[in-house]
């Protein structure tokens, strides 16, 4: 799976513009945070961020920053949209604890082999550690059901 493919399936996750009172991202649209697009260069309205915009925001923030390209096809997908989802730190941590290597948040080439090595079992792992993270955050009540059938779907698509 290459960049344009992982975006068109994550962006189907994502909504227009949102802003839930009980999101702590606060104000998104297509799925980037207001913090997020204005860090990376945005100084319009969130209303009007295009979806180019999120989807160059999408690429260098979180594709390019979980060396997605560099990790086997069957995780690839999973470990883009668990940064998307939950930061990059913590998406490559499910990664690690999913392949055995210390837990840094930062995809090395230590992490990138055992990704390799550890074979089929790789995408379960990775989406129950996924899954055990967000069932303990305390907005779990308001938004785990969504975030359990994104984490469903990924596991059924791959």
């Amino acid at each position: 799976m290459n960049f344009d493919q992982a975006f068109e399936k994550m962006i189907g996750h994502e909504g227009g513009y949102v802003n839930d009172p009980r999101d702590p991202g606060g104000e998104t649209n297509h799925g980037v945070t207001k913090r997020v697009a204005v860090a990376s260069g945005y100084t319009g309205p969130m209303k009007e961020l295009s979806l180019d915009t999120a989807k160059a925001i999408y690429r260098k923030n979180y594709w390019d920053s979980v060396s997605a390209d560099k990790l086997p096809d069957d995780v690839r997908f999973d470990v883009f949209d668990g940064a998307v989802n939950s930061g990059v730190s913590q998406s490559t941590k499910w990664l690690q604890r999913a392949v055995d290597v210390k837990d840094d948040g930062v995809i090395g080439p230590k992490t990138i082999a055992a990704a390799f090595a550890t074979g089929p079992k790789l995408a379960a792992r990775f989406n129950g550690a996924r899954l055990m993270f967000m069932t303990n955050l305390h907005t779990w009540p308001a938004f785990g059901k969504g975030w359990a059938r994104r984490v469903a779907t990924n596991l059924l698509e791959n």
